[in-house]
């Protein structure tokens, strides 16, 4: 925690003395939550046909999230398209099919569940899949935000009172405290897929490391000088 600004001027409209400071917080919490984005792509000459094996992949995947024990509203849609695949030769465009890709966002309440619902998705064959998009978050994120706040509140007032005592003043009535902004630290990690071992039927878990999620709050506060 710490402050970056301290003031000490004369108040224009009460012709009192008052003191601004500003004071920081940060607070370190292991996430109990994870979001993926997963997306699939799909080619055909016909559009009709590759938004159907599209659509059949798709929920392939959704049947083994569900498998595993993700409830139904932890999946929504974010994006989708179906577009022409043009090759280019000689400055002319060959239609060669089309292109169909649909993207999804998972939530998952259990962090434990996490190399188990990526290797669950890669598992799935016939489509080209991306995963992308890991981070990590907090349930109760805005308890820990109020938490921040406070904790940054009482910061700037242990400053004031120590830019008071050192003019041999005393603080008065809080006259204002701006919140000057929260900030969450989401984390974002790289990860390499991992498939059925070359030999046997174990399967080989793609390894996660988990960091703190931060969240950060700073506030400006201002107090009267006695």
């Amino acid at each position: 925690m710490k402050s970056d600004s301290l003031n000490i001027f004369k108040d224009s409209k009460s012709q009192s003395h008052i003191v601004i400071t500003q004071g920081e917080a940060t607070i370190k919490k292991l996430p109990d939550q994870a979001w993926l984005s997963i997306s699939t792509e799909t080619r055909d000459p016909k559009a009709d046909t590759a938004r159907r094996k599209n659509a059949e992949n798709m929920a392939l995947i959704q049947k083994a999230l569900q498998n595993i024990g993700l409830p139904v509203n932890a999946t929504k849609t974010t994006s989708f398209s179906l577009s022409p695949e043009i090759e280019w030769k000689n400055g002319r465009g060959i239609m060669k099919g089309y292109i169909v890709q649909n993207q999804i966002e998972i939530r998952i309440d259990d962090v434990n569940q996490l190399s188990d619902v990526i290797d669950r998705v890669n598992s799935t064959q016939n489509t080209s899949i991306r995963i992308s998009g890991l981070r990590f978050s907090l349930k109760d994120k805005q308890i820990v935000e109020a938490e921040a706040l406070k904790l940054a509140v009482k910061m700037a007032l242990v400053r004031s009172r120590a830019i008071a005592e050192g003019a041999e003043r005393s603080v008065g009535e809080i006259l204002r405290i701006e919140e000057s902004g929260l900030v969450d630290i989401h984390r974002e990690v790289p990860f390499l897929m991992r498939s059925v071992a070359a030999k046997g039927n174990d399967v080989a878990e793609t390894p996660i490391t988990i960091g703190d999620v931060e969240i950060k709050a700073k506030v400006t506060l201002t107090v009267e000088l006695r």
